[in-house]
């Protein structure tokens, strides 16, 4: 499959407002691995951009920091490859800020797509989307959230809601990494659940 037009996808990773397992809404940790393994699989499969989501500043630093570090200290002469994938992040303190971002470099204000593991009902198969991002129209910016997902009030904020990522079990508990790359694959490549 051709690869997707350059600027249709981004992707924020929100860190608040988002549940604990309690199902109160919390404000989550950055991790290192979050950004890393993110950027790397956005590279991969050819989305325009990659925001970091967090209000608290000194965690906007930390990202900040481990970002630099891949794209203009040390481990950018060490790892080339880390560098052109870290290339792709940006560090925003609400979503806001990344939509922004978003329809200044598109033109366009990105459709907001919200991702869960919970299923819901009128969520649009991965399929439908992978032809909406390959047709005329706005761009769009997937979200992901950390700890146990988005809130309500977020999710009713999204134009679209793509389907959960269902495995062979009922076990349903992926990082929100390894969600992050079967949802690029399946949306760049058409790599569906029965494919």
């Amino acid at each position: 499959m051709e690869p997707l037009p350059p600027d249709r996808l981004f992707v924020a990773l929100l860190h608040h407002p988002v549940h604990n397992k309690d199902g109160q809404i919390v404000t989550t940790s950055i991790t290192n691995l979050d950004i890393h393994d993110i950027a790397r699989s956005a590279r991969t499969f050819g989305l325009g951009g990659f925001w970091v989501v967090h209000p608290v500043p000194g965690m906007r630093a930390l990202a900040d920091r481990i970002v630099w570090h891949w794209r203009e200290g040390l481990g950018a002469r060490a790892n080339p490859s880390r560098r052109e994938a870290m290339g792709l992040v940006a560090v925003s303190a609400d979503l806001d800020h990344a939509i922004t971002a978003v329809a200044q470099r598109t033109g366009e204000v990105p459709l907001l797509v919200a991702t869960s593991a919970r299923s819901r009902a009128g969520a649009l198969p991965f399929a439908e989307l992978r032809t909406r991002l390959r047709a005329p129209g706005p761009p769009r910016l997937l979200i992901l959230g950390t700890g146990s997902g988005l809130t309500d009030p977020l999710l009713t904020r999204c134009e679209e809601h793509l389907e959960s990522i269902r495995g062979v079990t009922d076990y349903n508990h992926l990082s929100v990494r390894a969600a992050a790359a079967i949802l690029f694959a399946r949306l760049a490549c058409g790599q569906d659940d029965d494919q």
